[in-house]
């Protein structure tokens, strides 16, 4: 059998691989941080090559690194496994997650049959109030949220990119009255969320119409509400094209070919510590998994 490196090398490689940083992976494993970092040399020796970019006060995984955390994971969360069989402590993971009602519903739910055959001891308490990320580590393991990018000392994963869509009901392409061009909004009402109220403006801007103005905007603080009012005709509806392919509505249509990058975008969130939980990492993983696939 090809002999393998410490385990203490190997742990002090992922804690360091996952936050980001010797200082807090050396708390997380309550050592100082000289002897972790002593561990993650041990680590680069026995492979023979380097694994991180050296940052002020940060590390970062370089190709290599990226690889063998990849190829090493699934064998160290069959071990985990296994040990928490053995020690009786397999019966139940809980997950606390935030997430946003529209995520859930269009994005998740129907998703997460496929973790729960993977992980059939995963279970996810699911909360949909307002200020997820501000309730990490209050009550919540985890969130899902639209934002801009997420700032340290959070950990954040971006779940894809968004663009902006124009979308209404099906009967807004028949008879005189109906949508063909932009310009045509001016007669039309148009559906903003309350979070978003600057779509229309980036919208309009990158088709270069400064100065388009629709009939009136209604504002709406449920992406689900925006979704079905779209579709019984109630107005023209700014979305995330996230949420259009994910309502699956045949009473929907993109009413215009000119879709423009949101500012928001989607992030996997939580404390960088939390990553160390076997349910987050778990959870964080197939959700990766399935955004790239």
């Amino acid at each position: 059998m090809r002999r393998l490196p410490p385990l203490t090398a190997v742990e002090a490689f992922v804690q360091v691989a996952r936050l980001g940083s010797v200082k807090a992976a050396a708390e997380e494993l309550a050592l100082s941080s000289p002897a972790l970092s002593r561990r993650v040399q041990a680590m680069e020796r026995f492979v023979g090559r380097p694994l991180f970019a050296r940052r002020h006060q940060a590390m970062l995984l370089n190709s290599e690194g990226e690889q063998l955390l990849a190829r090493m994971s699934p064998a160290l969360d069959a071990l985990s496994e296994a040990i928490e069989q053995v020690t009786g402590e397999a019966d139940i993971m809980r997950l606390k997650l935030g997430v946003l009602p529209l995520y859930a519903s269009r994005q998740l739910i129907h998703r997460l049959p496929s973790l729960r055959a993977r992980h059939p001891n995963l279970h996810i308490d699911i909360d949909t109030a307002a200020h997820a990320m501000a309730r990490l580590g209050e009550g919540l393991d985890a969130a899902i949220v639209l934002a801009r990018d997420i700032e340290p000392p959070l950990y954040g994963r971006r779940l894809g990119r968004n663009r902006v869509v124009m979308i209404g009901s099906r009967a807004m392409l028949e008879g005189p009255d109906a949508l063909r061009e932009p310009a045509d909004l001016a007669r039309a009402t148009v559906l903003l969320h309350r979070d978003m109220p600057e779509n229309f403006t980036l919208w309009r801007e990158a088709l270069d119409m400064p100065t388009l103005e629709p009939r009136a905007i209604d504002l709406f603080d449920s992406g689900q509400l925006m979704l079905e009012s779209a579709a019984e005709g109630l107005g023209v509806a700014m979305m995330l094209d996230f949420h259009y392919e994910g309502a699956n509505d045949p009473r929907l249509v993109s009413l215009f070919d000119n879709e423009v990058e949101s500012h928001l975008s989607y992030w996997f969130v939580c404390r960088k510590p939390a990553l160390s939980r076997r349910a987050v990492r778990l959870f964080h993983d197939w959700l990766v998994e399935g955004i790239e696939a």
